[in-house]
């Protein structure tokens, strides 16, 4: 298996300071490039660390081979 890299970014905003959300690209060592989705969570501390929590999970149950 190969060493992998998980890139992610945070940050904690008010809800009703945001007008929108937009992917990121990350650049390859080879020139190309590859998208990755931004990804919101609303809610209390709480609410977004749980829900925060069952998203990494269920990301990596997507990649069973790893």
């Amino acid at each position: 298996m190969a060493k992998l890299a998980l890139i992610y970014g945070m940050r904690l905003l008010p809800v009703d300071d945001l007008g929108e959300v937009k992917e990121a690209t990350v650049v390859l060592k080879n020139g190309r490039t590859a998208r990755i989705a931004m990804h919101l969570i609303e809610g209390t501390k709480e609410e977004i660390e749980a829900t925060f929590r069952q998203s990494i999970n269920a990301f990596f149950e997507m990649y069973p081979e790893i």
